[in-house]
C-alpha cells in the first residue's frame, strides 16, 4: 500500500485528470473545491462556538395545517 503514491504515479494521475477535465475547467474545480472547503470550516468553527457558549439554536415550527372542509 505505501507504494501507491510515488512519483510516477503521481504523473500518470495529473495527466489523467488534465485528459479528463481539460486545462480550462481546472481552476473551476480547484476554485469550488476551496469554496466548499472553506464553507465548511467556517460551518464547524460555527458549531464550536455555539458548544462553547451553550447556545442552541432557535428553530420556528410551523403550525399544522387546518384540514379542508
Amino acid at each position: 500500500m505505501g507504494d501507491l503514491f510515488t512519483a510516477p504515479h503521481m504523473i500518470f494521475l495529473g495527466i489523467l485528470v488534465v485528459l479528463l477535465f481539460g486545462g480550462k475547467k481546472l481552476p473551476e474545480l480547484g476554485k469550488g473545491l476551496g469554496e466548499g472547503l472553506r464553507g465548511f470550516k467556517e460551518g464547524m468553527k460555527g458549531v464550536s462556538d455555539d458548544a462553547k457558549t451553550g447556545e442552541t439554536a432557535h428553530t420556528v415550527t410551523p403550525k399544522a395545517e387546518e384540514p379542508v372542509k
